[in-house]
């Protein structure tokens, strides 16, 4: 049964998403909901002006219907001496759905500012960051109040430490972070969608190795939307999931750290992620310490690469790859707690 609800999670995600692509898009062509692009990025993703975004509504639609449908059918086999545990991985499978949404909300008025404007500015960076701490602020105290309230951390292949009251410093920093981390990966077509594809099924892994199904359904969930969006998002992209999209996929990717209680793990699941964000940091700093300077082509690094040369295509198929070693490194961590 346990099976069998994370099946139904997965395909009814896929199903819904896909299908809503056939209204969605139509709707953001008529109301002009178009992606605009940057003077600084790559001359040929001009050829993308105008194609619509907020494509990410589709599967904020699909993926919670998913989780909540395959939870009640894991539920109706689920044994009642089950129900303590039960409680609380129901609880961070639903507030990490919760926590998704709000963070998909900021990215909602990012991508409506930037349409109305005609410009690609949305929300500013200061305004991005309050919303991302009271949303952080708001999740974490929802764990803890609902019986999440361990403090050890797990370093994978190193140990496990205490962090005591600093936990709640080092998880706000890492919501942040991960957040700020995923959305810089939407920047190609289908980049984002394949990637998170790929640590959602590296996460159905390691949660069915962890007993915790709750989070195989969360991760089931995410892995049906990333392949009902690819339908549509995949080269050539005929829809963008724009902020709106991004910030709720790592939404989902921040519960799936914290849900299963091993939140330092998402580096190696998410090593895209890391890489990603590393390298925008990593121009900033050399750029402003150098005058000027610049250690990549452009940042984040898949446009380094894409200007270097390589496809679209490539550097997806090549981050997937990388994704895909991540996981399974991940998964094998496990066996050294």
């Amino acid at each position: 049964m346990n099976i069998a609800s994370v099946v139904i999670a997965i395909v009814l995600a896929c199903m819904i998403t896909a299908v809503c692509g056939f209204w969605l898009l139509p709707m953001l062509r008529k109301l002009h909901f178009g992606q605009t692009i940057l003077e600084i990025g790559p001359k040929w993703h001009k050829g993308k002006q105008g194609t619509p975004t907020m494509g990410g509504l589709m599967f904020i639609i699909g993926i919670p219907v998913a989780v909540v449908v395959g939870y009640l059918f894991l539920q109706a086999g689920a044994p009642a001496e089950t129900a303590p545990q039960s409680a609380i991985l129901r609880s961070r499978m639903f507030y990490g759905v919760l926590l998704a949404l709000a963070l998909g909300f900021i990215g909602f008025l990012d991508d409506y500012l930037k349409v109305v404007r005609k410009q690609n500015e949305g929300l500013t960076e200061g305004q991005k960051m309050a919303l991302q701490i009271l949303f952080g602020v708001a999740y974490l105290a929802l764990l803890y109040v609902s019986g999440t309230r361990s403090t050890v951390v797990t370093i994978p292949f190193i140990g496990s430490f205490d962090f005591g009251v600093f936990y709640y410093v080092f998880a706000l920093f890492a919501i942040i972070a991960l957040s700020n981390a995923v959305n810089f990966t939407d920047g190609l077509d289908g980049l984002l969608s394949s990637v998170t594809f790929v640590l959602s099924i590296g996460y159905i892994v390691l949660t069915i190795l962890l007993g915790m199904w709750e989070m195989t359904l969360l991760a089931g969930a995410l892995a049906g939307g990333c392949i009902g969006f690819l339908f549509w998002n995949h080269y050539p992209a005929r829809v963008f999931m724009g902020d709106t999209g991004s910030l709720f996929m790592s939404g989902m990717v921040i519960a799936l750290a914290f849900g299963t209680g091993l939140p330092f793990f998402v580096v190696l699941f998410g090593v895209i992620y890391v890489i990603e964000i590393g390298s925008v940091l990593l121009q900033r700093i050399y750029f402003k310490a150098t005058h000027g300077k610049r250690i990549f082509k452009m940042s984040p690094i898949h446009h380094h690469f894409e200007m270097s040369g390589y496809t679209e295509k490539q550097i997806v198929v090549m981050f997937a790859a990388i994704t895909a070693v991540g996981s399974a490194l991940g998964v094998l961590a496990l066996h050294f707690i």
